[in-house]
C-alpha cells in the first residue's frame, strides 16, 4: 500500500483517497510574469511523477495546477515593457507550458487562470465577511486569523510568537497583525468592481476559491514547494475551514527547496538559473534525473559540478539502454514481458513515500545485469522492466533505429569474423557517427 508523508499531520500515512481508485490533486502553479527557474521546475517534475505513479497503480487522477495571472509583479512587468498585463501573462503561460513539456512532464489536466474565477472569489469573500471571519477596511478586506481554532496546523506556527523571518504587516487598519489580505482595494493595473471597491483578490484566496469551484469538496492531495507552506497554504486552509469546514485537502505534500551552492536561489543574489538557459547546455532528462535522485522532501544543493555529474550519469544510462535496444532489434525480440520481482521491488520502494533515490539504485543494479546478460530473451525482459520504471519517472530515452543501421551492424560483425579489419574499422566509424557504437 502506498504511504506518503502528510505535512498536515507530520506523519507517514497510508494513502486512502476519498473515492476508491480516484484521486483529485491540486498543485500551486506559477505567477506568470517571467521565465521559470530550475527551483520552480522541481515541483513540476515531482508532481508529474506522482501522477504517473498513481496512474500506474490504477487510480484515475484529476491533476489541476493553477496559473496566477493577476498580481502586483505582473502589473509592474507590464508597465516596464509598456504592454498589457494579458500580453505578459499569455506569453509567460505559454513559456511555462513549453518548459513543462521540455522537462519531460505532462501538462496538468487543467490549468485554471485566476482571472477566470474572480466573480467566484468575490462571492467567496462576501461569504467570509457575512460569516464574521473577515472584515472590511479602507484598504480592502482582511481575514480574521483568530476565528480559526487550529490556525497554524500545517506550518506549526506559534500564534503568540510567529517564527523569526515571517514578515508581519503592521498595517494599522488590521485588528490583528497576523490577519491577511483577501481583497486589495486598488485601481492600479487590472482591477474589478466589488462590494468593497475596485480592486483584486488576494493570492491566498485565489487558490482556495479555485479548489472550491473545481472540486467542490475536500481533495486528496494538495502540493507545492516547501516555501509555500507558510503563509500561502496555511491561509488557504484557514479560509477553507471557515467557509467549508474542512482542511481543503486530506494529504498535503511539500517539495524541498533547490538551493545554489548552499544559498537560496534569488534574484537579489544573482544566482538564478533559468530552465531555458540550462536546457541550452544539458539534456532535460539529465536535469530531471538530478531532481528525482534526491528525495522530494529534502533540499537539493545545486551546483554546476552536480549538474555535470548527473549529465554523465544519464549518458551512462542511455548507452546501456541503447546497446540493449540494438541487440534486441537485431534479434527481433518482442518487448512484452517484465520481471515481476523487479516491478514488485519498484512498487515497494515507491510506496515508501516516493523513495525515488532507492528506485534509482534498483535501476543501476538492473543495468549492470543487462550489461552482463548473454541471453537476449532475458535481456528483453530486463529492458522492458527498466523502460516501464523510467517511463514513470519520466526519464526513459526514446530510441529509433533504421534498417540501414541494422544491416551495417551485421556487416560489421561479418567483416570482423572474416578478419577484414579495414572494412570493419570503416563500418565501426560509421556506426559510431550515428551513435550506435
Amino acid at each position: 500500500m502506498l504511504k506518503i508523508y502528510n505535512t498536515l499531520t507530520n506523519q507517514i500515512e497510508a494513502f486512502k483517497p476519498h473515492q476508491d481508485k480516484k484521486v483529485n490533486m491540486y498543485v500551486c502553479g506559477p505567477t506568470v510574469y517571467g521565465d521559470i527557474h530550475i527551483g520552480n521546475a522541481r515541483p513540476v517534475i515531482f508532481f508529474d511523477v506522482v501522477k504517473r505513479y498513481l496512474t500506474y497503480l490504477g487510480y484515475k487522477v484529476k491533476f489541476v495546477s493553477n496559473i496566477t495571472d493577476v498580481d502586483d509583479k505582473i502589473i509592474d512587468k507590464a508597465k516596464q515593457l509598456k504592454v498589457s498585463e494579458k500580453e505578459i501573462t499569455d506569453m509567460y503561460t505559454k513559456k511555462f507550458m513549453d518548459m513543462t513539456l521540455l522537462l519531460g512532464s505532462v501538462v496538468p489536466d487543467e490549468l485554471p487562470k485566476a482571472t477566470d474565477f474572480v466573480p467566484s472569489m468575490i462571492e467567496y469573500i462576501d461569504d467570509l465577511v457575512k460569516l464574521g471571519v473577515a472584515y472590511q477596511t479602507p484598504s480592502g478586506v482582511y481575514f480574521r486569523v483568530n476565528k480559526v481554532d487550529d490556525y497554524g496546523i500545517l506550518s506549526k506556527q506559534n500564534l503568540e510568537a510567529l517564527d523569526e523571518g515571517v514578515r508581519v504587516d503592521l498595517d494599522q487598519e488590521k485588528e490583528d497583525p497576523r490577519d491577511f489580505s483577501i481583497w486589495k482595494n486598488t485601481e492600479d493595473g487590472l482591477n474589478y468592481d466589488s462590494p468593497w471597491g475596485k480592486g483584486r483578490p488576494g493570492w491566498h484566496t485565489e487558490c482556495a476559491v479555485m479548489n472550491h469551484e473545481i472540486f467542490g469538496h475536500e481533495i486528496d492531495i494538495h502540493g507545492g514547494g516547501s516555501d509555500l507552506k507558510f503563509p500561502h497554504h496555511e491561509n488557504e486552509i484557514a479560509q477553507t475551514v471557515a467557509h467549508d469546514h474542512h482542511h481543503l485537502s486530506k494529504y498535503w505534500m511539500h517539495v524541498g527547496r533547490l538551493d545554489v551552492n548552499q544559498e537560496k536561489m534569488s534574484k537579489s543574489l544573482g544566482n538564478i538559473t533559468l530552465v531555458k538557459d540550462l536546457l541550452d547546455v544539458y539534456d532535460p532528462y539529465a536535469f530531471r534525473l538530478l531532481t528525482v535522485n534526491h528525495h522530494y522532501r529534502q533540499p537539493i544543493n545545486y551546483s554546476e559540478d552536480l549538474m555535470v555529474q548527473f549529465a554523465k550519469e544519464y549518458d551512462k544510462i542511455k548507452r546501456t539502454l541503447k546497446k540493449a535496444f540494438l541487440m534486441l532489434n537485431l534479434e527481433h525480440i518482442k518487448l512484452n514481458e517484465v520481471d515481476h520481482d523487479i516491478m514488485t521491488t519498484f512498487e515497494n520502494i515507491m510506496n515508501d513515500d516516493f523513495n525515488i533515490p532507492n528506485v534509482m539504485t534498483l535501476i543501476y543494479d538492473v543495468l549492470k545485469q543487462m550489461n552482463k546478460e548473454k541471453n537476449n530473451e532475458r535481456l528483453g525482459v530486463l529492458y522492458k522492466s527498466v523502460e516501464k520504471i523510467l517511463d514513470i519517472l519520466g526519464i526513459m530515452p526514446l530510441f529509433t533505429i533504421e534498417d540501414e543501421v541494422l544491416v551495417m551492424y551485421r556487416d560489421w560483425e561479418q567483416a570482423r569474423n572474416q578478419r577484414d579489419f579495414q572494412l570493419a574499422d570503416h563500418l565501426r566509424d560509421e556506426l559510431s557517427k550515428r551513435g550506435w557504437m
